[in-house]
């Protein structure tokens, strides 16, 4: 195995990260529960999308004690690859691994839409040059706004931590503009080591043909590109 996807009860995108990397990427996965240790062989961590516990208390606040991820932190802590999405963006933020926090959306629905969104420079494997000015990936969530106090967002931007930001002019229809209030827009950020990422869209559920686009496979294998010995061109790869 060399990417353990970590499942907490709830999690409901589990197999959907297991196929995209077992599947379509080609790299050995493998779900471990929470209350497992994290696999001496692992490599790359994926923490999925769901409903951890069903998000009582508040998204992620009762995941990021489980008994997984005291291995989970030590791993990030050498340098191993970590990616939340969603529900496990969340996680990673209450477990102070990523900065800031997820809170409910502004608009206080549920939204659920094929976004479309603005890669930003921030590492050699997430620019533009790699994705092109804007992609599209599917995002479901009603806890999605990211919320970051001034000094520590002006840092987050100054470091280019951020990953993507939410695209287009809400006039355009769903699946353009902010649909949450995030604030600058943020989409998903790293950690300023560069090992740590998280993001609320959904990049496993865009990676077969059926799906308009295929931008779910190049944010995939920006995340993996170490263990793929890939650094550029990846959105054509």
């Amino acid at each position: 195995m060399r990417v353990a996807i970590i499942q907490f009860p709830g999690s409901n995108c589990d197999w959907d990260a297991w196929h995209a990397i077992n599947d379509v990427i080609g790299l050995s996965a493998e779900r471990v529960w929470h209350k497992s240790a994290l696999p001496a062989d692992t490599e790359a961590v994926i923490v999925p999308g769901g409903f951890s516990f069903g998000d009582y208390l508040r998204c992620g606040a009762i995941a990021r004690f489980s008994p997984i991820m005291k291995d989970l932190k030590s791993f990030s802590e050498k340098g191993g690859l970590v990616f939340g999405i969603c529900n496990g963006f969340q996680i990673l933020c209450e477990a102070g691994l990523l900065p800031g926090a997820l809170i409910r959306n502004n608009c206080i629905e549920f939204r659920c839409v094929n976004q479309c969104l603005l890669p930003e420079d921030s590492t050699e494997s997430f620019n533009r040059a790699n994705f092109g000015e804007r992609i599209y990936l599917p995002i479901a969530h009603g806890e999605g706004n990211y919320r970051l106090d001034a000094s520590d967002l002006s840092q987050l931007e100054t470091n280019g931590q951020v990953l993507l930001r939410y695209a287009g002019d809400l006039s355009d229809g769903p699946g353009h503009g902010n649909p949450n209030g995030s604030v600058n827009d943020i989409a998903g950020v790293r950690n300023a080591a560069g090992n740590i990422f998280g993001m609320m869209p959904h990049p496993e559920r865009a990676v077969e043909s059926f799906h308009p686009g295929l931008d779910g496979i190049s944010v995939l294998r920006a995340f993996l590109a170490p263990l793929l010995g890939e650094t550029v061109k990846l959105a054509s790869a």
